[in-house]
């Protein structure tokens, strides 16, 4: 018995392509989701960005807060400059006032004294200066027979008084004057000292 070959089948091999090994092919490596961090991971995507809010909030909160303090300061400034704008020229009258005081009242001890047309006269001027300082805010400090205050007395020294309490103003040497609310000089003064003590002996 004569057994028929047939010849095997070749399979034309082109350039470029990998020879046939009748190998399945393998499936490429998975490499794992792309993009960004899913609740899967146990992180919520939206905390960072919330963090970032909540920051810029407090920043501009703090910043308007910042800028209505400066607004206020500005006009509470801006006041003040108007309101004490005459204080260098109301201190400088004070001056002037205080030589007219004095030469009022050495017109007043001699002559005619108060009868004297020159005193009528300069008190009239006097009067009139004072209502000019009161109108602009000018208030005198009355020392005399208060308790001593730092804020508002300048002690230049102290005298035994059986009449005056210790820690009280024997006598002003000096007007004082407030310029509205503000110190504008203080009253020189001289303050008691208490009784005077006496010697036993």
């Amino acid at each position: 018995m004569k057994t028929s070959r047939h010849p095997r089948r070749q399979v034309p091999v082109t350039e470029g392509s990998p020879p046939n090994d009748d190998k399945p092919e393998q499936p490429p490596d998975d490499p794992g989701p792309i993009g960004p961090t899913t609740e899967a991971d146990g992180e919520d995507p939206t905390a960072g960005l919330q963090a970032d809010l909540d920051r810029f909030r407090d920043l501009a909160l703090r910043s308007q807060a910042d800028f209505d303090n400066f607004k206020k300061r500005a006009a509470r400034e801006k006041d003040d400059a108007i309101k004490y704008a005459n204080s260098s020229l109301l201190e400088r009258l004070v001056a002037i006032l205080d030589n007219f005081e004095l030469g009022l009242a050495a017109a007043k001890g001699e002559g005619e004294g108060e009868s004297s047309p020159i005193f009528a006269g300069m008190s009239m001027v006097l009067k009139q200066l004072n209502d000019f300082l009161a109108e602009n805010g000018l208030q005198p400090i009355d020392a005399e027979g208060q308790q001593f205050d730092p804020n508002l007395h300048e002690a230049i020294a102290h005298q035994p008084s059986d009449t005056v309490p210790e820690g009280k103003v024997v006598r002003q040497m000096r007007r004082g004057y407030k310029l509205k609310d503000r110190l504008l000089r203080p009253s020189t003064v001289v303050v008691s000292s208490g009784k005077k003590a006496t010697d036993d002996q």
